[in-house]
């Protein structure tokens, strides 16, 4: 961080502190959607830089051994929330921020929900297909007909609910759902 160097240590201190604050706040954040402090902290750091980094380099930054740090990044490097670049003259991986906070929402929501869309509208149309067993097998049971008959009907609109949030995904990958609530412009 060589453009601290410039700065006089009040300067500094003061803009470390703020700093500090916002990566708190940032990882504190993370820490509420299932991400550690830890990497919430990574990804705040990382926000500040100007510059592409590398582990090595955030490692020494935040006192954390390089096994950490290379977890943190590869969570991150997979939500999206970073992305390796070139670098003139650099053998090792470099990285930099998706600073695009409504991109990162967007990539960090769709992958978690879609996955779970997809496991859950499997184990869904598996129960479906029992069902369909189920009531050739017990066709001249009348109660467990009924039952069956109203177990298809409750899995019917968890599928209906697990295609509109499948289309909502598709709304956040596409820029679409800006249509409808349009992103704030900075001040």
């Amino acid at each position: 961080m060589n453009e601290l160097a410039e700065l006089s240590d009040e300067q500094r201190a003061l803009l470390l502190q703020m700093r500090r604050r916002v990566v708190e706040s940032i990882g504190k954040n993370m820490d509420l959607y299932g991400i550690t402090l830890s990497i919430g902290h990574l990804y705040g750091n990382m926000y500040f830089n100007r510059e592409p980094v590398t582990l090595d380099e955030m490692s020494e930054t935040m006192g954390m051994s390089k096994t950490s740090m290379s977890t943190g990044m590869r969570t991150l490097y997979d939500l999206k929330m970073i992305n390796k670049v070139w670098g003139k003259g650099s053998r090792k991986d470099l990285y930099e921020v998706e600073s695009d906070w409504h991109q990162n929402f967007a990539d960090f929501f769709s992958i978690k929900w879609r996955k779970a869309v997809e496991q859950n509208m499997s184990a869904l149309n598996r129960s479906m297909k029992e069902i369909g067993v189920l009531l050739e097998r017990f066709s001249d049971d009348l109660a467990m007909v009924k039952l069956l008959q109203s177990d298809q009907e409750k899995i019917n609109d968890a599928l209906a609910y697990y295609k509109w949030l499948d289309r909502l995904i598709d709304s956040f990958e596409s820029g679409e759902i800006y249509t409808f609530i349009p992103k704030e412009e900075p001040n």
